[in-house]
């Protein structure tokens, strides 16, 4: 109980830390924030390694080595990807001038993090929080305190030394139960990003704060007749083994159209692949599902662990475990998904079979979540697209890291949205974007007391006096992004802002300059 009330006051404690924080930093500049984004991209790039092998030191799960790819996804390849997107200012102007849309940031992010990809996890999501100036507080998964709190501090350092203030990023030390729903509920949280388990998830939801969370994905991956077979297998295999299958978007069922069946089973054999007999299928199931649920000691663990764990033994080189399958459901415990290189393999007659196969897969344990198709027969692909209850399908490429944007042009993400198919608000890859609010400033355009209608910027009269103050000072505010730095307004009656509002805002821009600006919005 000691334990769990001083948990308590240590996130409150940090989130107040944050908040505090987080007040002075939504007034940064674009350039600023930009470079605090790429020296945290930066310095995690280069840790990579390091905090790689500390995760699977701590959890005991994956590849070392897979996750520094993960590793280098989350800070690289998520900066590269939004790098250039606008968090500050105005960031659009639209139908000629009469909308102006102004990013604001939300507050203090609550991130919740997975055991299965602590370290690529927290510094994707501390990223993209403080690009859209907003300050993270972080609550590790208890088998991965270690290693997500050093991963942060190699980014608190990078951030602070290009100029963000101290405490913007925090971290639960003593993670618990209760002080994860404190850090949910508490009202100084602006939003949370929850990646885990599912019943954590739900939790999330259930807070009272808006959350983005994720579902299981328990994804489908079809060879069709007109597949590479040699390439799909190898892709499915490479993504059901990567990483030890612990990434949530890995494939974790093998439907082959059956003129295919034969050539995909000598492929896989060629990659190792151990298929197993109906009696080591039966331990294989005892050993994977307990309960009828993941049993967490077989997750993110060898084909190897695995088969020795369920009471048989493989190859030492064995790359993933394959059991024949006919069902789908609790009487076919493998047909769940199992974050571990375990695949159920499916024979279907034709595309249309391998469709509802793919269907019962996703409604069984991964709706709205992912699925791979291999093929080149671009009508069957698209009907794929169409009538599959899944917000990604990638094509001809490995699930795992096609869904999260390392194979694909979707946006590099750690966090996959399943849509209200499977219970979240956003269907897609969640990234920076959906971490500010857009306030929006709306010009009439159908006057209803004609000739007193102001119609956008350049239609405004001049102001003068008081009301010239105002609507001058508004504008500058609003548009510090666009005059390429940050101002300090030239119209406050009192004269100028403090020395300390100076140092946050900058040197400041003339009125003529504003004047241009302004003229600018409609081109």
């Amino acid at each position: 109980m000691d334990k769990d009330l001083q948990s308590i006051q240590e996130v409150r404690e940090l989130i107040q830390l944050a908040k505090q924080a987080q007040l002075e930093y939504k007034h940064y500049s674009q350039p600023q924030v930009d470079k605090i984004i790429k020296a945290m991209a930066d310095a995690g790039y280069t840790e990579a390694e390091r905090l790689a092998k500390l995760a699977h030191e701590e959890t005991g799960f994956g590849k070392w080595q897979d996750k520094v790819i993960k590793n280098q996804f989350g800070t690289k390849n998520v900066y590269e990807s939004i790098k250039d997107l606008k968090t500050v200012g105005v960031i659009g102007v639209e139908h000629n001038g009469k909308v102006v849309k102004i990013a604001e940031p939300m507050g203090v992010v609550a991130a919740l993090i997975p055991s299965t990809n602590p370290t690529s996890t927290v510094m994707f999501k501390a990223i993209i929080s403080l690009k859209c100036r907003n300050a993270i507080v972080v609550s590790p998964h208890p088998k991965a305190v270690n290693c997500t709190f050093e991963s942060l501090k190699v980014l608190i350092k990078a951030a602070e030394a290009a100029g963000a203030p101290k405490g913007l990023i925090q971290c639960l030390t003593t993670p618990t139960l209760p002080a994860t729903e404190e850090l949910m509920k508490n009202k100084s949280v602006a939003v949370i990003l929850a990646t885990g388990s599912n019943p954590m998830v739900k939790a999330a939801y259930s807070a009272g704060t808006p959350a983005y969370g994720v579902g299981s994905g328990n994804v489908p991956a079809f060879i069709e007749k007109t597949a590479n077979v040699q390439k799909a297998v190898a892709d499915i295999v490479s993504g059901t083994t990567f990483d030890n299958g612990t990434l949530c978007s890995s494939e974790q069922a093998l439907i082959v159209d059956r003129p295919l069946k034969d050539k995909a089973i000598a492929e896989a054999k060629k990659l190792n692949c151990y298929f197993v007999d109906e009696n080591e299928k039966l331990k294989l199931e005892k050993a994977v599902i307990k309960g009828g649920h993941i049993n967490a000691e077989i997750v993110g663990k060898s084909a190897k662990f695995i088969a020795e764990y369920a009471g048989f033994n493989v190859p030492e080189n064995t790359s993933a475990l394959i059991a024949y399958c006919d069902s789908v459901g609790r009487n076919e415990p493998l047909s769940m998904e199992k974050l571990s290189p375990v695949l159920a393999f499916y024979t279907v007659d034709g595309w249309l079979e391998g469709c509802h196969k793919c269907i019962e897969l996703l409604e069984f344990g991964g709706i709205g979540h992912t699925m791979a198709i291999h093929s080149n027969d671009k009508e069957v692909i698209m009907k794929f697209a169409l009538e599959k209850p899944a917000f990604r399908i990638v094509v001809n490429t490995p699930s795992s890291l096609g869904a999260v944007g390392y194979t694909t042009m979707l946006a590099p993400s750690l966090t996959l949205g399943v849509g209200t198919w499977g219970g979240s608000i956003v269907s897609e890859n969640v990234t920076a974007k959906h971490l500010m609010n857009i306030k929006t400033l709306a010009f009439e355009t159908k006057a209803i007391n004609e000739g007193y209608s102001v119609s956008s910027f350049e239609d405004s009269p001049k102001y003068s006096g008081e009301k010239r103050h105002g609507f001058q000072e508004e504008i500058e505010e609003r548009l510090r992004a666009r005059a390429g730095n940050p101002v300090v307004s030239s119209f406050t009656p009192q004269g100028n802002k403090s020395a300390e509002s100076k140092k946050v805002f900058g040197s400041g821009i003339s009125s003529s300059e504003i004047d241009k600006i302004i003229k600018e919005f409609k081109s």
